[in-house]
């Protein structure tokens, strides 16, 4: 009888990409996935420390487990992720529950951990893998052409770590230095995913567009590349810094129909000053110089952002830029939140000195006017036409079928002859909340 895992994902695309390399790796150990964390021999908690929400999260979960494991002493709970990286050893400390706590360098190391585990031993793996050269292949040879494959969309992990050092970040911390694969060992998983079915492709990294293999060859070459796989019907990436998107990306991205018109771009906060703070490297009019370029090569392009309110210092005069900001772009989304301290980052030497009843307030009026903008540009869209590409049958309605536009709008078309994983031409009718809805064509 097979034995069986169960994974809690928390977090961005990378770590859901992460859980899949994980799952990948105890399927061959002959480990089932299962749904149901009652049946799981073992459990695996894939944690993310970007905010302090999702890791108070962590520990709220790792709590409501541990009667699983006073019922079966064999049971293994491992931590993983960002908060393992950050915390080390004073997980095992706080939660006797947890077994194994290991950073994202040491995921491929998932057989030899849980065999020393049932020696007896608790598990603490977060030294990083050596990052002395700024090309390495951290996915192994023997997975490369085991890629992630989700329904039709696939992801790909093309660099790790990042090196712009924000005041606010704890991710050079959890996710160390830059370090950019190969290009051939990218491609090679690419082409390997498209035989598998996929028709989009996810690249991923925590700042994709500062991706180098040589003096010669940067993301540009390597979209460039990509773009030219035959079978490739869409590409997407995440996430860009502002301060090395450039205008030859911008017309790369309008050459090329496979090449989404869909951009996340965080900007963060509006104020110069608090971006100086922040050590963003880039001003806000930069960054709506390059928001203009794009949509005067790429009209239809839409984009989205991260912001953060009530960074420390932060006054109604420099939120104003911030507003000022999403109506001059127009985002389709926003991700905001609120500014909390994270452990070790410059940022957490300063005063947080904005009372939380005004970050919260600052956040509500973020989302009121984003939520107005968004009612007004899906209003602009009805009666386009947009390729949308079907990924799942609607989970309440029999008779419609949901996708998403070229520009990452959700959209729930009607009529269910089409089957996931189609291209269709749908006229849009109407929407719903952050909904699209439509007829094909």
């Amino acid at each position: 009888m097979p034995k069986k895992a169960y994974i809690k994902t928390f977090g961005c695309q990378m770590n859901e990409h992460d859980s899949f390399r994980m799952m990948d790796v105890l399927r061959n150990e002959g480990y089932d996935l299962t749904e149901d964390i009652n049946e799981a021999d073992v459990i695996l908690v894939n944690t993310c420390s970007v905010r302090q929400n999702p890791e108070n999260k962590v520990y709220s979960f790792l709590g409501a487990i541990r009667s699983l494991k006073k019922k079966r002493p064999d049971l293994i709970i491992g931590v993983a992720g960002c908060v393992a990286q950050q915390e080390g050893r004073r997980i095992l400390e706080r939660e006797k529950s947890v077994d194994m706590v290991f950073g994202p360098d040491n995921y491929f190391r998932l057989p030899e951990m849980i065999a020393a585990v049932q020696r007896g031993d608790r598990v603490c793996e977060t030294k990083w893998l050596p990052r002395t050269r700024k090309i390495q292949n951290f996915i192994p040879e023997e997975w490369v052409e085991r890629g992630h494959v989700d329904g039709v969309k696939a992801y790909i992990a093309i660099m790790k770590g990042c090196n712009n050092c924000c005041t606010f970040c704890v991710v050079p911390h959890t996710r160390g230095r830059e370090v950019s694969r190969e290009p051939e060992n990218i491609l090679r998983e690419a082409r390997s995913l498209v035989q598998h079915g996929a028709k989009e492709i996810w690249l991923l990294g925590q700042n994709v567009n500062s991706y180098y293999a040589s003096e010669n060859y940067h993301f540009i070459h390597l979209l460039d590349d990509l773009s030219r796989i035959d079978g490739l019907l869409r590409i997407r990436f995440t996430s860009p810094h502002p301060k090395d998107w450039n205008a030859p990306l911008s017309d790369l991205m309008a050459s090329r129909k496979n090449i989404c018109k869909y951009l996340h771009l965080p900007y963060q906060a509006g104020s110069d000053r608090i971006l100086k703070l922040m050590r963003r490297n880039h001003r806000l009019d930069e960054y709506l110089e390059k928001v203009t370029y794009l949509r005067n090569v790429a009209p239809a392009v839409e984009i989205s952002t991260d912001l953060i309110v009530g960074f420390p210092t932060e006054t109604e005069e420099d939120f104003a830029h911030t507003l000022f900001a999403l109506e001059q772009v127009r985002f389709s989304q926003v991700y905001p939140f609120k500014y909390s301290q994270r452990p070790g980052t410059p940022a957490a030497d300063m005063p947080d000195d904005v009372p939380r009843a005004v970050k919260e307030e600052r956040l509500a009026r973020v989302i009121e006017v984003q939520e107005r903008i968004n009612a007004e540009e899906q209003q602009k869209l009805i009666g386009s036409l947009q390729e949308v590409l079907i990924d799942a049958a609607h989970p309440r309605k029999k008779n419609m079928m949901n996708g998403r536009t070229d520009g990452y709008r959700s959209i729930c078309v009607h009529g269910n002859s089409h089957e996931i994983g189609d291209f269709v031409q749908v006229r849009v009718t109407g929407y719903s909340g952050h909904w699209l809805e439509g007829d094909v064509v």
